[in-house]
């Protein structure tokens, strides 16, 4: 048995890098990522920031 966690975006075994896990609402489950690099390409491949920006007024 293994003792890796591959980054759901790239693959790779998220140990050797500075990894970054994502929980999403109410899951108890944490998705992980090599860093934030990896998180951020499956974030734009996804288009999962289209539509969710913030309102800020100023």
């Amino acid at each position: 048995m293994s003792d890796t966690t591959d980054c759901a975006y790239c693959g790779c075994d998220v140990t050797v890098h500075d990894p970054v896990y994502v929980r999403e609402g109410g899951e108890s489950s944490e998705t992980p990522y090599c860093n934030y690099g990896c998180l951020a390409a499956h974030v734009e491949e996804e288009g999962l920031a289209v539509g969710t920006t913030c309102s800020v007024e100023l």
